[in-house]
């Protein structure tokens, strides 16, 4: 089933875990969009630089450090997504908190392994 995802934090470096998650949701058959800071592109999956509205977004995985996401606070909970994954190093009580009382899930869990493991 097609979970469309939205990676936050998204790199095409191929070290970073990002750009692996953006390959490997893609491989997995999920439509993947991508935010960056600059603009780039995984495959056939081009980063956005802007906070635009999207629709229909299952999952957020997180790939920003918890000091620098407060600027996507009131993005993500625009969005609705059903979970915001905080992958390992993202983890953050404060967001985790404003997610689930917005009634989203927040989840701590590595996109890579909830892939391989099928628990996407």
């Amino acid at each position: 089933m097609d979970k469309k995802t939205l990676v936050i934090g998204a790199s095409e470096k191929p070290e970073r875990y990002a750009y692996k998650a953006i390959r490997k949701l893609r491989s997995h058959g999920h439509s993947v969009l991508a935010l960056s800071l600059k603009p780039g592109r995984v495959d056939d999956v081009e980063f956005f630089t802007e906070q635009i509205p999207l629709e229909g977004i299952d999952t957020v995985t997180l790939y920003v450090g918890p000091l620098n996401q407060g600027a996507y606070y009131d993005y993500v909970k625009s969005l609705r997504p059903k979970r915001v994954l905080f992958n390992p190093g993202t983890e953050n009580p404060e967001f985790q908190k404003q997610l689930e009382e917005a009634g989203i899930e927040a989840v701590e869990a590595c996109t890579l392994v909830l892939l391989s493991t099928a628990q996407y």
